[in-house]
């Protein structure tokens, strides 16, 4: 102990000096010290190995800084401060390697580098080894679209409502970012039709673009393709069944209606608002999901109309595909204005025409 406590006092001494030339030297052999002797310090010695980390940190060039970050990575285990200091340094050379790699960061420190640190710390952020909802859903919305891909192919990097639906609005423009997203293993059936509904359309010009010759076959292989993959979707899900189940059940026991609907919608679930609304409407699933997940508002509110829905039960229900965040007091503003506009006679006329419509489209069995 009588070593470390010189140790102290001499760079105790060299700060008070302003010794300036000399601190990345004592910084070196305070943390050799630090590192061959941490398992055995109390916490009290760790905070004031911390405290004087830090004050030397402050005083050493940029580049000194940076090989200092990297050591910090490398050793696995430094005061909480220090790394919080040089994690958050503003030179990305300094900050990049324990935001991308260090362990010990908390969460609130990588939050508030993300809100507030540039683009490239973004960046480092979003390669961590595993990064929680809270830190993506400000990467998705605050970063560039280098980060969105980065997070979006970060196989550890957990997403939020929010944050899914979020990475699905930007990539209605971005075929890059909507592949990744679209990748995803934990990304929900209702994510993957928004994303289906949102993008396709920029997806099938890019296509009939490259052969123009073949654009009408196609944009026929498009649609057969994505409603197949809707079917399969549902198929799959062990959700969607439940929700089947529970909705074939009330309406068994005629109990099937608005109030149904409506709580179904507040609590956001879209597998069991979607089955509600098609058996309300008689209309098929298929054309339900990709009305409650496509961008505009107009077919459900013409669904909602033709079966008798107030407003309250239709804005529960487009406010699903809208994210944590809700809808815009515009777009909101729009839609109940459509809604009010709109004639129930009219409404009935339009759910007859997509009937007719989607019956053409159904290959007759053999």
């Amino acid at each position: 102990m009588d070593a470390r406590q010189n140790l102290i006092d001499e760079l105790e001494s060299t700060i008070a000096n302003s010794e300036v030339h000399q601190r990345a030297d004592v910084l070196r052999r305070i943390t050799d010290l630090f590192a061959t002797g941490s398992n055995g310090f109390s916490h009290e010695q760790v905070e004031l190995f911390d405290d004087i980390m830090c004050r030397l940190v402050d005083e050493i060039e940029t580049s000194a800084r940076a090989t200092y970050g990297q050591r910090l990575v490398d050793m696995g285990k430094a005061p909480k401060n220090l790394v919080r200091t040089l994690a958050s340094d503003d030179a990305i050379e300094v900050a990049g390697p324990l935001l991308s790699q260090c362990e010990q960061i908390d969460e609130a420190t990588l939050v508030e580098n993300a809100k507030t640190k540039s683009q490239d710390h973004l960046l480092a952020i979003s390669r961590r080894y595993s990064i929680g909802e809270a830190v993506t859903d400000v990467l998705v919305e605050r970063g560039d679209q280098k980060v969105a891909l980065s997070a979006a192919a970060n196989p550890g990097a957990k997403f939020s409502e929010f944050g899914f639906s979020t990475l699905v609005k930007r990539s209605e423009n971005d075929a890059d970012l909507a592949m990744r997203v679209w990748s995803r293993h934990d990304i929900s059936r209702q994510h993957l039709l928004q994303l289906f509904a949102d993008s396709s359309e920029s997806v099938r010009r890019k296509i009939q673009s490259g052969d123009r010759r073949n654009a009408d076959l196609v944009k026929e292989l498009i649609a057969e393709a994505a409603d197949r993959l809707q079917e399969k979707s549902r198929e799959s899900s062990a959700k969607y069944a439940m929700a089947r189940e529970q909705v074939t059940a009330l309406q068994k026991t005629g109990d099937l209606g608005e109030g149904p609907l409506l709580e179904f919608a507040r609590k956001g679930k879209f597998d069991e608002t979607a089955l509600t609304l098609s058996m309300m409407s008689q209309l098929p699933i298929g054309v339900v999901e990709r009305a409650i997940v496509h961008k505009s508002s107009e077919q459900i509110v013409v669904i909602a109309k033709a079966v008798g829905l107030s407003w309250i039960t239709t804005k529960a229900v487009l406010m699903i595909r809208s994210g944590t965040k809700g809808m815009s007091a515009h777009d909101l503003g729009q839609s109940l204005a459509n809604f009010n506009k709109l004639k129930p006679e009219t409404a009935e006329k339009a759910i007859k025409f997509y009937r007719m419509r989607e019956r053409a489209a159904t290959p007759v069995s053999k």
